[in-house]
């Protein structure tokens, strides 16, 4: 078999994990009794979160790439990207923020070991591997960033229209108004922004392994 063989049948098995990953979290999360226990909740009270809506967004983005690799169609890198850097800030925004922000809730724990950590990891590491042919147009990670920007939006106009409400019942369930409007409107701000450089981080790590990938591939014309 040749290498370049290789890649594809790497992406297919990210796929295919992220894929079962993704199910597994969204039945435990589902399954859930426990409304507001570990940032999870219970049924569809689940969709308020944006981890839980970045990673279905990643598991069927994952379920389409491998329709169209089984219909030898082409399929466009943006949601990729996009699906990577959300679920990219979803893993970053809970290790550097929430679990050391509440201590004493395991959010790793369920399905948030699926949705926190195993499939963000995995929609990275495929999205690194994708081949392009030439640099992804960096109006791509602007489009990324827009996720966290509409998700943001939403929330706060929620709170807006119905009031933050109490724990565990609380419109504010990530409690990023516990220091007033102008700091959790700054917190968004800065989630969107931070969306933003992961996007163009990823693009940029892309951008270097395939320039490496097709400098060996020309250095080694018959492999």
């Amino acid at each position: 078999m040749k290498k370049r063989d290789y890649n594809s049948i790497l992406e297919i098995c990210f796929n295919i994990c992220i894929v079962i990953f993704a199910g597994i979290g969204t039945y435990l999360m589902w399954s859930n009794t426990e409304s507001g226990a570990g940032l999870m909740s219970s049924g569809f009270a689940n969709l308020k979160y944006f981890t839980v809506l970045s990673n279905l967004f990643c598991g069927a983005v994952a379920l389409i790439r491998l329709i169209f690799f089984a219909l030898s169609k082409k399929f466009s890198v943006l949601p990729k990207l996009m699906a990577a850097s959300a679920t990219g800030l979803t893993f970053f925004i809970i290790a550097a923020f929430l679990q050391p922000l509440y201590p004493d809730l395991n959010l790793y724990e369920r399905g948030n070991l699926y949705f926190h950590l195993i499939v963000p990891l995995l929609s990275v590491a495929d999205f690194l591997i994708i081949k392009t042919g030439d640099k992804i147009p960096f109006r791509y990670t602007l489009y990324s960033a827009s996720l966290a920007l509409i998700y943001g939006t939403g929330y706060l106009v929620n709170i807006l229209v119905n009031g933050i409400g109490e724990w565990p019942e609380s419109n504010d369930w990530y409690g990023f108004l516990n220091w007033g409007f102008p700091i959790g409107i700054a917190i968004f701000a800065f989630v969107v922004v931070m969306e933003f450089g992961i996007a163009c981080l990823l693009r940029f790590l892309n951008y270097r392994i395939n320039k490496l990938r097709r400098k060996n591939e020309n250095s080694n014309p018959d492999k």
